[in-house]
C-alpha cells in the first residue's frame, strides 16, 4: 500500500494526449446519439470511428494559426476522417466538449487523491493505536499544559483526514457532470437526449442547467476540497516540525544514509519534507482563491476562467497527489523518541499537574478562586526555580491543611490524565463503519 506511487498516473491524466482523447470520445458519442435519433447516417458514424484520430503536434501547428484549440482539434480530426467529418461536432459548441472532457479528467484525478487519502487514514489509525499508551506533554500556546497520549495526535489527524475524504467525495459528485446544451445552454441545435446519452456513457450526470459553460461553483467546490486537504497535510507537517526542534526532539523525519542537512553544518537533520509540504499547501490554497474568482463570468460566459484553469486544476491535483504520497512516506518512517517525551514531561517540575490540585482543593471545600490562588502562587514559585510544585504545595499551609502528603502524591500520577481516552480510540476503531 505504502509504496504505490500514483504521481505518474496523475500526470498522465493531464497529458494533452489524454485531453484530446477525451474530446474525441465525446464527439464520437455525440455522433452515436445523433445516429440513434436519425440525424446522422450510420455509414458516416462507421467511417468516423474507423478513421478518427489526431496528432498533438499537428493540433499545435493549426492552433498557432487559428488561435482556437477546439477548432484546431476538429480540423486535424477532419483531415483524417474526410467528408464524413461534417457530422462531427453537430449542434455542439466548444465548451460542450471542453467542459465535459475536463469534468472527466477532474473525476479521474480526484479518484487517485481519494485512494491516497484512504491510505493516509489507515496509516494514521495504525500509528494512533501503536502509540496509544505513550504519554507526552500537551501544549497550548506552545506552553506545557497537561499530559496527553502521543497516539491521540494521530487519532486527531485521522478523523480530520476522514472529513477530507468526505469533502473530496462530495467534490467528486459536484464535478461529475457534463453539458452538451449548445451555445448558451438552450439546446437550440441539439436534442437534450444527446447530452443524457453522452453523459451516461462517460459516467457523468447531465447538468440540470448550464449557460455556454458548466457553472464554476462546482470547480470552486472541488478546489476548496483540495485546499482543505492540503491544509490538513500542512497541519500534520507543522506539528512534526515543532516536535523535531532540538529543544523538544520528540520525533524526527526519516534521515536517509548519505543525506546531508546543511552545506555548512554537518550535524544538521532538518525537517525538509515537512517544510516542503507546508510551502506547497500555500500554493494549493492560493489556487482555490482563483477558482472562487472564476465563478462570476460575464452573462452566459466569458473565457477569463479558461486560462487559469489550465494551470490551477492540473497543478493542484498533481500537488495534492504528491503531498499525500510524501506524507505517507513521512508518517510511515517517522522516528519517535518516547524517552524524550518523558524528559519533557518532567521539565516543568510538576506544573502539568496544576489542574488536578485545583480541583482537589475545590472538592475539599475551597472556593474555586481561593484554590486557584493557592495553586498559582506555588506554580509561579516553581517557574522561578524555587522548587517542584508538589514539594511547594506540601509546604504550603493552605494546601497542606486540606491535602495530605499521600493525597498530593496521588494527584501527581501522570496516568490519571488518560483514564477516559479509551472512548476516543473506540470511536477511531469504528471510523470506517
Amino acid at each position: 500500500m505504502i509504496d504505490r506511487y500514483s504521481l505518474p498516473r496523475m500526470k498522465a491524466i493531464w497529458d494533452p494526449k489524454n485531453k484530446f482523447s477525451k474530446w474525441l470520445e465525446i464527439e464520437i458519442l455525440a455522433t452515436e446519439a445523433h445516429v440513434k435519433l436519425g440525424v446522422v447516417p450510420e455509414e458516416a458514424l462507421k467511417e468516423i470511428k474507423a478513421k478518427a484520430s489526431f496528432s498533438v503536434e499537428r493540433i499545435d501547428v493549426i492552433e498557432a494559426e487559428t488561435h482556437h484549440d477546439v477548432i484546431a482539434f476538429l480540423t486535424n480530426v477532419a483531415e483524417n476522417v474526410g467528408p464524413a467529418s461534417r457530422y462531427i461536432h453537430y449542434g455542439l459548441t466548444s465548451s460542450d466538449v471542453v467542459d465535459t472532457g475536463l469534468a472527466v479528467q477532474m473525476k479521474e484525478a480526484i479518484d487517485l487523491i481519494i485512494e491516497d487519502v484512504r491510505d493516509v487514514i489507515n496509516i494514521l489509525k495504525d500509528k494512533a493505536f501503536e502509540y496509544r499508551d505513550v504519554i507526552c506533554v500537551g501544549r497550548t500556546h506552545g506552553i506545557h499544559a497537561e499530559p496527553t497520549s502521543f497516539g491521540l495526535k494521530f487519532a486527531n489527524w485521522a478523523f480530520e483526514m476522514h472529513r477530507n475524504l468526505n469533502r473530496l467525495e462530495r467534490a467528486k459528485a459536484a464535478i461529475s457532470v457534463g453539458k452538451l446544451s449548445g451555445a448558451v445552454g438552450t439546446y437550440s441545435n441539439i436534442d437534450p437526449w444527446v447530452e443524457e446519452y453522452v453523459c451516461e456513457k462517460l459516467g457523468l450526470k447531465p447538468a440540470p442547467i448550464s449557460t455556454q459553460v458548466l457553472q464554476r461553483d462546482r470547480h470552486a467546490e472541488y478546489m476548496s476540497a483540495l485546499a482543505i486537504c492540503a491544509t490538513t497535510i500542512e497541519k500534520i507537517a507543522v506539528e512534526i516540525r515543532g516536535l523535531q526542534k532540538t529543544d523538544t526532539r520528540e520525533v524526527e523525519e526519516p534521515f536517509a544514509k548519505g543525506q546531508k542537512g546543511s552545506s555548512a553544518m554537518p550535524h544538521k537533520r532538518n525537517p525538509i519534507i515537512a517544510e516542503r509540504l507546508s510551502g506547497m499547501a500555500r500554493v494549493v490554497r492560493s489556487n482555490a482563491q482563483v477558482a472562487y474568482e472564476n465563478v462570476a463570468l460575464w452573462h452566459e460566459r466569458d473565457i477569463s476562467h479558461s486560462s487559469v484553469e489550465r494551470i490551477i486544476i492540473p497543478d493542484s491535483t498533481i500537488l495534492v497527489n504528491y503531498m499525500l504520497n510524501k506524507l505517507k512516506w513521512l508518517l510511515s518512517g517517522l522516528l519517535v523518541y518516547p524517552e524524550n517525551m518523558k524528559k519533557n514531561l518532567e521539565r516543568t517540575g510538576g506544573l502539568i499537574f496544576s489542574s488536578r490540585v485545583l480541583l482537589a482543593l475545590v472538592e475539599k471545600g475551597m472556593t474555586r478562586e481561593e484554590a486557584y490562588e493557592v495553586v498559582q502562587r506555588n506554580a509561579m514559585a516553581t517557574w522561578r526555580g524555587e522548587g517542584g510544585l508538589k514539594e511547594l504545595l506540601k509546604a504550603d499551609k493552605d494546601a497542606s491543611k486540606l491535602l495530605s502528603e499521600k493525597e498530593l502524591d496521588e494527584l501527581f500520577d501522570v496516568n490519571f490524565f488518560l483514564r477516559n481516552t479509551g472512548v476516543i480510540f473506540d470511536r477511531l476503531s469504528k471510523l470506517d463503519d
